[in-house]
């Protein structure tokens, strides 16, 4: 999804780099979908038959980082009570996904740097080095270049790791794959929630969906549709699901250029939109004279005075 629209540079130079050995450098903010990439990159190179671990960087306790990254020796502190091997060694002849890289401490960026030189680990407790052969596929959403100013990132490990990166665009800038997004989300959802069949997506729905900015990018959108599925009492998902209490009024029927029209036969027109929008509902949370910011009894004298019809039956019949 984003192959031909927004995301198409992104997957040629995905494809480009997967054939060969050289460390990515995966950027871009929080929720864009940054391991998606790394794990196509995985499937398309020579090591897709070996393990691909994913590890998040900033999960991991500082006091336990060494011991979860490199492994350790039966012993080799308190509670050490067997031999384990770090993520470091279970990724052997397959790739290591090192998610939000900006978080690793100092100390463990140095060691980090001897991996990427010379393709080898050292266990807590162990004497013999180990030799790994990995594929490495860093990401962060955070300024490295503005942590290795600050000191807070090492220059030689930033190198190392920005042979080749890939900017992955937040979602706000590719919003013409937000249609095709949707309709794998709601689908891919539904089966997870076992319902009993599809719903469909309004159109009005979509352009909606479109309009927004979505600071948690596409994994915000996905919350969104999985909200919208559990909350949806039809089959369709509208605005008012979607975005409860935010729903976008229809446009004024904009009259034609040769035609100008009065204040009253305008405003009829908009109060006649907005109750078709409100399914012929006053009053109420998601009534006209909620949208309109009106007293219901006010709007309703408004609605005689301008003979406008309302009531599911008479938009029905309009």
């Amino acid at each position: 999804i984003g192959s031909e629209y927004g995301l198409r540079n992104v997957i040629d130079m995905a494809r480009q780099v997967a054939t060969l050995n050289s460390p990515v450098l995966l950027r871009g903010e929080t929720g864009t979908g940054k391991d998606l990439i790394a794990n196509m990159i995985h499937r398309l190179s020579p090591c897709r038959g070996g393990p691909f671990i994913k590890v998040n960087c900033g999960a991991i306790p500082e006091s336990l980082i060494d011991a979860e990254l490199f492994g350790h020796e039966k012993g080799a502190f308190t509670g050490a009570f067997f031999q384990k091997r770090g993520y470091f060694e279970r990724a052997d002849k397959g790739t290591i996904f090192l998610d939000e890289i900006g978080e690793l401490p100092l100390p463990v960026q140095v060691r980090l740097l001897r991996v990427l030189q010379f393709k080898e680990i050292q266990r807590v407790g162990g004497v013999d080095p180990i030799r790994v052969n990995i594929r490495i596929i860093a990401a962060t959403h955070r300024n490295l270049e503005q942590m290795v100013a600050q000191e807070q990132f090492r220059e030689d490990l930033w190198f190392r790791l920005n042979v080749f990166p890939v900017f992955i665009p937040p979602l706000r800038q590719r919003k013409e794959d937000i249609p095709e997004l949707v309709s794998h989300m709601v689908v891919k959802k539904s089966r997870e929630l076992n319902l009993p069949g599809t719903p469909l997506v309004t159109s009005s729905a979509v352009k909606r969906l479109s309009e927004y900015e979505w600071p948690g990018n596409v994994r915000e959108l996905e919350n969104m549709i999985e909200r919208a599925l559990i909350l949806r009492k039809g089959e369709k998902i509208g605005i008012d699901i979607l975005f409860p209490g935010d729903a976008a009024l229809p446009a004024i029927v904009q009259p034609e250029a040769s035609v100008v029209l009065g204040i009253d036969e305008l405003l009829k027109q908009h109060i006649q939109a907005v109750l078709i929008q409100c399914a012929g509902r006053v009053q109420g949370p998601h009534g006209a004279a909620k949208l309109l910011a009106t007293n219901p009894s006010t709007l309703r004298n408004l609605m005689n005075r301008l003979g406008v019809v309302y009531g599911r039956k008479a938009l029905q019949d309009k």
